[in-house]
């Protein structure tokens, strides 16, 4: 990744974020500047002022990859992975969670917080955090087997991402790192004294009937367990601070994410094959009630957010949501290099990403949606039929109401309740343009 933190904003960087253009300024002046990239900028269109194309249609892509691992086969009739499977699986959610880390960067002006801002910052990320989850608990409901609801541990980011934001960009990488490698090796070592995770969708009767196994699912043993997964964050809001409008720095996330998935692919080779590290999982299965097909699978289609604990080899697997360093590192490489990749088509076809990026900004409200149908009576058809009808139902749903409205319904919610509750706290407005999504 660029390791340089950026201290000013290009005229070109504040038309694609909405910060201001000297984040460096406070006071009055800064107030004054704040407020007025907060006005509207005309009529709604599909490019908006304050989008990057490319941002959006990585969160696009996201998106329509999540629901493909929710809606589609994991596997074909001879029990072999799905191309479409092996492409999205884990790497989905992965990408949204460093995307959420590039839009709380956008929503700090992309720089680092000062102590002075840090409670209005705080106020406005607990507030979306609180919308963000009371949708997940809203759709606690749904059968987790069809799909496990990342909502709410979406908001437990949030809220662990508030004394973040203090910290500087080069610091940001460095905790990222730091985090991917050492969380989950803590992880290995106290889940053998952790009650198991549910399994289900978390709902409201947890809070009151369970809250300690709810914290420990949401932070430790569930799908998207959110320590580990705090790396996500820091490098995506580091990455948010970078100038993201420069080729330059398009150029350098795709050549870095890309050598940091390929890096972690290999390493991650060497030590199951060349190393033996495979041969001591099955060796050890039975410790962990495993059978021989189990751990097979679990290489191949992946975990439930963590990985069995009878061996330290598990932490050499980079397959699906199990949150070892190299799938952390794997995912976060290929998240960047998605976004580089992305970034730079944006400027030669940036009209055919249109779509895409309408529907990467409003990802919490067709998400809920989604969940909504595949769990509804009207999901009658085929998985491919099913899927299908879906992706164009959102892209057309997308546009529309991007064209006509501009911000998604549940994004102008938590966006309302993020801007009144920083200015309770604040005491007026001063908060720079919100061009991030959940």
């Amino acid at each position: 990744m660029p390791d340089r933190e950026d201290s000013r904003c290009s005229a070109a960087d504040t038309a694609s974020t909405g910060a201001p253009r000297d984040p460096e300024l406070h006071g009055p002046r800064a107030d004054r500047m704040r407020a007025d990239a907060r006005q509207d900028p005309g009529p709604p269109s599909l490019t908006t002022p304050g989008r990057l194309i490319g941002v959006d249609a990585t969160r696009g892509l996201a998106l329509l990859g999540m629901m493909a691992v929710h809606s589609l086969w994991a596997y074909d009739d001879n029990g072999e992975v799905t191309w479409h499977y092996a492409l999205a699986a884990g790497q989905s959610a992965a990408t949204f969670a460093l995307l959420a880390g590039l839009g709380i960067a956008f929503m700090t002006g992309r720089r680092r917080v000062e102590p002075g801002e840090w409670k209005p910052t705080a106020a406005s990320l607990a507030a979306r955090a609180g919308v963000i989850a009371a949708v997940g608990l809203f759709l606690g409901w749904t059968d987790a087997s069809l799909a496990t609801v990342i909502l709410v541990y979406y908001a437990v980011l949030f809220l662990l991402a508030i004394p973040v934001v203090l910290l500087s960009t080069r610091v940001l990488f460095a905790v990222g790192t730091a985090i991917a490698v050492v969380v989950p090796v803590l992880s290995h070592l106290v889940r053998p004294a952790l009650p198991e995770a549910s399994g289900d969708n978390i709902a409201l009767g947890q809070v009151f009937t369970d809250p300690v196994g709810l914290l420990l699912e949401l932070t430790v043993t569930g799908l998207y367990p959110a320590l580990p997964w705090m790396a996500y964050i820091c490098i995506g809001i580091a990455i948010g601070r970078l100038r993201l409008s420069e080729h330059r720095v398009a150029v350098r996330l795709l050549a870095v994410g890309s050598a940091v998935a390929v890096g972690a692919w290999v390493l991650s080779t060497l030590l199951l094959k060349a190393f033996g590290g495979e041969s001591q999982l099955y060796a050890t299965a039975a410790q962990s009630g495993l059978s021989e097909t189990d751990v097979s699978d679990l290489l191949v289609f992946g975990s439930g957010g963590t990985t069995p604990t009878g061996t330290w080899w598990w932490l050499a697997t980079t397959a699906p949501h199990t949150s070892t360093p190299l799938d952390l590192a794997y995912t976060i490489g290929v998240s960047a290099a998605l976004l580089g990749g992305l970034l730079l088509l944006a400027r030669p076809a940036g009209k055919f990403l249109l779509p895409i990026a309408a529907a990467g900004g409003m990802t919490l409200t067709l998400y809920t949606a989604h969940v909504l149908f595949i769990n509804s009576p009207l999901d009658v058809f085929s998985a491919t039929s099913g899927y299908l009808l879906q992706l164009v139902a959102v892209l057309a749903f997308a546009v529309a109401w991007r064209m006509a409205m501009g911000r998604g319904p549940l994004e102008q919610l938590a966006a309302d309740a993020a801007r009144r509750a920083r200015r309770a706290v604040h005491g007026r407005a001063g908060a720079p343009t919100d061009t991030s999504t959940p």
